[in-house]
């Protein structure tokens, strides 16, 4: 039996190839019989779509993965799992790179690929943090999600509500009850 793995770190995914309907039309197109498909982040092992694809695989089975960083995001942990599948008598089959068995150059080519997607994991965290650093250097810096509406908009809200009811300051400003409740709290204790 062929089975494929799909993921995404986020629903909104989509470049170079990695949207999941992409990687599903990648994973069709190989013959699998079977799609397990999650959007969840690749730094976990305990994803339960992979945890369940898991536990069907058996000996003479096929796990086929479009790219690595779709199966595993270190070192280790991909190294380990696909030795784990390969002692189990699975094939692993990553499109990019080619089917991995128990041979000598596909171990070698499987740790450098690891050991690749290792380095482009800890890169992108590494650029996250430099970010985070440049912009706590601002004044205006706040952690967290942007505002989505200003100061003067809540208090044009909070105005209405003197006159107005919840749900006709929510229809004529677009401001949902939770956020003018949470406004009018912020207003009291300030």
């Amino acid at each position: 039996m062929r089975y494929g793995y799909a993921r995404v770190s986020t629903k909104g995914q989509a470049t170079n190839g990695n949207s999941l309907e992409e990687q599903v039309k990648k994973l069709e197109a190989e013959g699998c019989e079977v799609i397990y498909k999650e959007s969840f982040t690749g730094t976990k092992t305990d994803r339960p779509q992979f945890q369940e694809l898991l536990s069907v695989l058996k000996e003479g089975d096929t796990l086929v993965v479009t790219k690595l960083d779709r199966f595993a995001r270190s070192m280790s942990q991909g190294s380990e799992l696909v030795n784990e599948l390969i002692d189990k008598g699975v094939r692993v089959h990553i499109l990019n790179i080619g089917l991995m068995d128990n041979t000598s150059s596909s171990k070698l080519i499987r740790n450098i690929f690891f050991a690749f997607a290792e380095f482009e994991r800890d890169m992108i965290v590494e650029r996250t943090q430099e970010g985070k650093a440049i912009a706590k250097q601002r004044e205006d810096f706040r952690e967290g999600r942007p505002n989505k509406y200003s100061k003067k908009q809540l208090q044009h809200a909070l105005k209405l509500l003197e006159t107005h009811s919840y749900k006709q300051v929510e229809e004529i400003t677009g401001i949902s009850k939770s956020t003018l409740i949470r406004a009018k709290k912020k207003e009291k204790l300030a």
